[in-house]
């Protein structure tokens, strides 16, 4: 690229010696006039962040994870009340009072007493259990949600970073592909290339405009997105800022398999709710232990009474024998779930490990792509561009080559960087599978280049 630079520096600097016989300039290239007094395209201004950076915001401000986090808390907040007593129970009884005077208290049997329910044995130390496995599975949903965020984080991260690159790379390329035309207008006044040539090389460099409509969408649906999960407005102003590169060797299928069955979010809180079925089974068991209610009480007996003060004291107790029929129907609806969460939680295993696989496949393949642009079809195309511009100096080849190694060489920047922010997303999507980070040596892959 920069031996092009100077061999296109040096035509243009012999244009002065040539102006002086040039005739007034041709009015079909006044739109070329035009294009090549135009200022290069800018990268959207705004606070640079970092990916870590952009993470962090999120992880801190992201709406989602404050709901799941609140989730969280109100399953904690009812630990202490799964296992608390029911309320006390006060009663007063009026025993007696006279139909004919139905306001005469003193002739009748006044009681208050104060009672307690008490569940039978192991049934509450099971309720506070169940609720301890609520806040299991609340806090697997929220790691859940952490990860899901952060991967949108760096796919939309990684948007923004390719669009900034893109504007780049294709403002780099205009201001080359200025120069290629002034020189071949150099040609053209004297007579070595044709008009159509030029013609030729104005519709070339006029296609290059229709990138920046794709590179502006795509710059901004990529910033509304990434602002919206730092939750910030979606308008605000933002650049990203950082590389592209590509990762070592990815791990082998059986070390992400067993990194998920530990730490992938999903499963985490599908365990946890296959244990907290078979809590509830047991505590359906429990129906047949009976539970009890104590009370006692102050007794004003009627005045006719030989003793006027009294106490009581009561005891009650269920039967659940003799309800068998329905408490057998709860135990077996209680069996019945536990074993369908038995069940959705091998279903999940295995849709985890086939979710794996695909995903490794799909980054494996992303990186080869990756590689190969950078190892071997960037070296060619610029390859191919020198010898163009070395052919076209010396009037072995014709304009229209050199303006298709030119093209060549622009495409094929621009589809290494997509092919490096394709291969970021889809490790991102490996580690959403994996519900791990995948944190790996980063193989020798330069920034790209504009």
């Amino acid at each position: 690229m920069k031996f092009l630079l100077s061999v296109l520096i040096l035509a243009a600097v012999s244009a002065s010696s040539l102006r002086a016989q040039t005739p007034g300039r041709n009015p079909g290239l006044a739109d070329y006039e035009e294009l090549l007094a135009a200022e290069p395209q800018s990268v959207a201004s705004g606070p640079e962040l970092t990916l870590d950076e952009a993470e962090r915001i999120a992880l801190a401000a992201n709406p989602e994870i404050a709901l799941a986090a609140r989730r969280l808390a109100a399953a904690e907040a009812h630990i202490p009340v799964a296992g608390a007593l029911d309320d006390p129970v006060a009663m007063y009884r009026g025993w007696g009072v006279p139909l004919a005077q139905p306001w005469n208290f003193n002739d009748a049997q006044n009681m208050f007493s104060v009672s307690q329910a008490l569940p039978g044995a192991g049934k509450r130390a099971l309720r506070t259990s169940l609720a301890r496995s609520d806040v299991d599975v609340a806090q697997a949903q929220l790691d859940e949600v952490r990860l899901q965020v952060r991967v949108a984080v760096r796919k939309a991260f990684d948007n923004l970073l390719l669009a900034g690159q893109e504007l780049r790379i294709h403002d780099e390329h205009v201001r080359i592909a200025r120069q290629a035309i002034e020189a071949a207008r150099i040609k053209y006044a004297v007579g070595k290339v044709s008009q159509q040539d030029i013609l030729k090389a104005q519709v070339a460099l006029t296609a290059l405009e229709e990138h920046m409509i794709r590179f502006d969408r795509d710059a901004d649906v990529a910033r509304a997105r990434l602002n919206t999960l730092l939750g910030r407005d979606a308008a605000a102003p933002l650049t990203a800022r950082g590389r592209f590169t590509v990762l070592g060797p990815l791990p082998a299928l059986p070390v992400l398999e067993q990194a998920a069955l530990a730490s992938r979010p999903d499963l985490v809180a599908a365990r946890d709710s296959a244990q907290r079925s078979h809590q509830e089974q047991a505590l359906a068991k429990k129906a047949f232990t009976p539970d009890f209610t104590v009370a006692g009480g102050y007794m004003l007996m009627q005045p006719t009474a030989r003793m006027r003060n009294g106490y009581m004291i009561e005891g009650s107790m269920s039967l659940p024998w003799l309800n068998r029929r329905r408490n057998d129907a709860a135990i077996a609806e209680a069996t019945a779930r536990s074993t369908e969460q038995d069940a959705e939680l091998a279903e999940l295993r295995n849709a985890a490990r086939g979710q794996i696989g695909e995903a490794l496949a799909e980054a494996q393949a992303a990186q080869r792509f990756a590689l190969l642009y950078h190892d071997k079809l960037l070296p060619q195309a610029e390859a191919t561009l020198q010898s163009s511009v070395i052919a076209y100096e010396n009037d072995r080849t014709d304009f229209l080559d050199l303006l298709d190694s030119q093209m060549t060489v622009i495409d094929t920047d621009l589809a290494w960087a997509q092919a490096v922010e394709n291969f970021n997303a889809r490790l991102a999507d490996l580690e959403l599978a994996t519900g791990a980070t995948l944190d790996q040596p980063q193989a020798t892959a330069p920034e790209v280049k504009p």
